[in-house]
Order: C-alpha cells, then sequence, then structure tokens
C-alpha cells in the first residue's frame, strides 16, 4: 500500500444470513482513503454504512473481496491480531458515548492508555493534554451521569484520540446532540484532523456532519453511488 493510502477496499462484499437466505448489505464496494483524509460515508439507513465502517474498524470481516487498513489485510486477521490493530491504531467514536459511568472523566479517557501499557507519568501526560484539547479541564473529576450529552461526546473523543490513533471511525457521533453541540464537536474534530494528522471517516446521515465533510462517500443499497470532494 502507498504511505498515502490508509484503507483500500476491492470488491468488498458483505452477507448476512437472513432466513433461509442471506441479505447483501455491501455489493461490490471499491474504494480508497488517504492519510488525513475527513470522509463520511453518507447514506439513509440500510444503505450499509455501518456495515462498512464496521468492516473498516475490523469488527466484521468481508465475505468476499478484500479491505486493507495500515497494510493489514482485515479479511486475514485473527480475532488477536483485529484486538491488537483496534487498540493500537484505531479510535471508535460512537452515538451512544459508551462511557463507564462508574468512573471519572479522567479515568474513562486513560482507559485505552492502560491497554497499551504506558507507565503512569506517560499516561498522565497524555490524558491531561487530551483533557485540555477537548476543554474538559474543569470536568476532570466528574462522572458521566454529571455530564451533558455535549460533554459526554467530548469525552468519548478525547478517549478515541488519547493515544494519537492513525485513523478515527465515528458512526453517527451527533445524533444524540443539539445543533449547537454538533457543531463545537465538529469543529473539535477539525482541529484534531489538521494538527494531528488524524484520518477522520465518518458513517451518518445528518447534515450537520456532512456540511463539515471535505470528501463525500455516498451509498445506496450496499454500493458507492457517488464520491465527491470538496473544494474550498
Amino acid at each position: 500500500m502507498e504511505n498515502s493510502t490508509i484503507i483500500r477496499i476491492e470488491k468488498l462484499v458483505k452477507k448476512f444470513p437472513m432466513g433461509k437466505g442471506e441479505f447483501t448489505a455491501l455489493n461490490g464496494i471499491d474504494l480508497t482513503v488517504g492519510r488525513g483524509e475527513f470522509a463520511g460515508l453518507i447514506g439513509p439507513s440500510g444503505s450499509g454504512k455501518t456495515t462498512l465502517l464496521n468492516v473498516v474498524g475490523s469488527l466484521d470481516v468481508p465475505s468476499s473481496g478484500s479491505v486493507t487498513v495500515l497494510d493489514h489485510s482485515i479479511g486475514e486477521l485473527s480475532a488477536k491480531e483485529a484486538a491488537l490493530l483496534r487498540k493500537q491504531n484505531l479510535g471508535f467514536i460512537f452515538q451512544s458515548y459508551n462511557l463507564f459511568a462508574v468512573h471519572t472523566v479522567y479515568e474513562n479517557i486513560e482507559f485505552p492508555l492502560l491497554l497499551l501499557k504506558y507507565g503512569p507519568a506517560e499516561r498522565k501526560k497524555m490524558v491531561l493534554e487530551a483533557i485540555e484539547w477537548l476543554g474538559l479541564t474543569d470536568k476532570i473529576r466528574s462522572k458521566p451521569p454529571q455530564l451533558s450529552g455535549g460533554e459526554c461526546q467530548r469525552v468519548a473523543i478525547a478517549r478515541a484520540m488519547v493515544k494519537k490513533p492513525s485513523l478515527v471511525l465515528a458512526d453517527e457521533p451527533t445524533a444524540n446532540l443539539d445543533a449547537a453541540n454538533s457543531h463545537n464537536i465538529l469543529k473539535t474534530m477539525e482541529v484534531l484532523n489538521r494538527e494531528l494528522k488524524t484520518t477522520f471517516l465518518f458513517a451518518t446521515h445528518d447534515e450537520k456532519v456532512i456540511s463539515y465533510l471535505r470528501r463525500k462517500i455516498f451509498l445506496a443499497d450496499g454500493k458507492v453511488i457517488n464520491d465527491e470532494r470538496v473544494t474550498s
């Protein structure tokens, strides 16, 4: 894979059992995503965008075709190798936040670093840096039930970004937020994309998210039907 290409997808098909037959969620996807892109998979429910995001994130595997992410062939990874790829190189942001309710903001953000065996001093430095990026300094000892939806999503982004991953996958990250919080979150992601050169790939049908994308990949019935780059 070329150094500038972070995702390469060729003839990707993904099928799921349905009754006595199969449902084809992805039907012959060809796609490449370059390092540092701020791109989105756009389409209505059932178009295949979340399935595609899950395969790219090694949470699922192709039925046929190939998906290569950071020089790793997703369909050929063992469960342990896939978990290592996610742990070391990928960040995930979900619409439901997926925070630990009994732990503080600091502890939630620190969690990925504990899995990566960073030492205490390095963990503290990295967590405080992420907290500062996301404007959460005054919430450091708070727990998720004490936070607003926008604050919870900022914690989720900080947790995804703390290890400075090469690729962040965001599935409808603004679905539970009002317009003001959505724009604040998206502006923050833009800054992190620009300053850290992190690649962002969204799955969305939210017009607020779509307005920030620099590349729009439209899906329908499991196929890419349009691929637009936004020129400023």
